[in-house]
């Protein structure tokens, strides 16, 4: 994990989001995760879509706590339709913020419901007219997130897509985990930012397991 978040220093503004430059990593191409165009609104309402902050996949592959990012979005993805909704995913590039990367997924959700996740694991369902900090439900610990809870999560944003009111997601608050993992989510958040363009609209993204 610590070869991933290595790399150059790059000023980076934590006053707002910074874009990529010379000595950025530059993203891999992968089979399981294609880019295909612009990513536009939705019109089914029985879709979710699930967006992934700029790092994710392509440069960092997994979470601080060494979840893979294919799995990751496999047991969202199975989540939701579990529940007999589809889910798309999109890429989004303008915030490495997990609840921006969901205000503006859910504009191009139909349903209006949308997942965000952070490279390093950090998730948050969100609806559409809501404010960014307003969620539905947030797993602002990535350390103690399993793919178990993943599968959760895309479950219960399917419900909501449906319009039920489910039970949340249960969630373990470990303090500990916090000051162990500190170091690592800032290497990791500054490592996402670098990817961060600004002005540049969500990619569709096609995934296959």
């Amino acid at each position: 994990m610590l070869s991933e978040v290595s790399s150059q220093d790059t000023p980076i503004n934590f006053g707002g989001e910074a874009a990529p430059k010379a000595g950025a990593d530059t993203p891999n191409s992968l089979d399981w995760f294609k880019h295909e165009g612009v990513a536009k609104p939705g019109l089914s309402k029985d879709e979710v879509v699930i967006a992934v902050a700029p790092a994710f996949a392509e440069v960092l592959t997994q979470t601080m706590t060494k979840i893979q990012h294919k799995d990751v979005l496999r047991q969202i993805i199975a989540g939701i339709e579990e529940e007999g909704l589809k889910a798309r995913v999109v890429k989004v590039y303008r915030t490495s913020d997990v609840s921006f990367c969901a205000a503006e997924a859910d504009k191009l959700s139909g349903s209006g419901i949308s997942v965000a996740v952070q490279s390093k694991g950090t998730a948050i369902i969100h609806q559409k007219d809501q404010a960014p900090l307003n969620n539905l439900e947030l797993f602002p610990q990535a350390p103690v997130i399993t793919l178990e809870t993943y599968r959760a999560v895309g479950k219960n944003a399917a419900q909501y897509a449906k319009g039920m009111s489910p039970n949340p997601v249960p969630t373990v608050n470990d303090q500990m985990a916090r000051v162990a993992y500190q170091a690592l989510s800032a290497l990791m958040h500054i490592k996402e930012t670098k990817q961060v363009v600004l002005g540049k609209p969500a990619e569709e993204i096609s995934v296959t397991f």
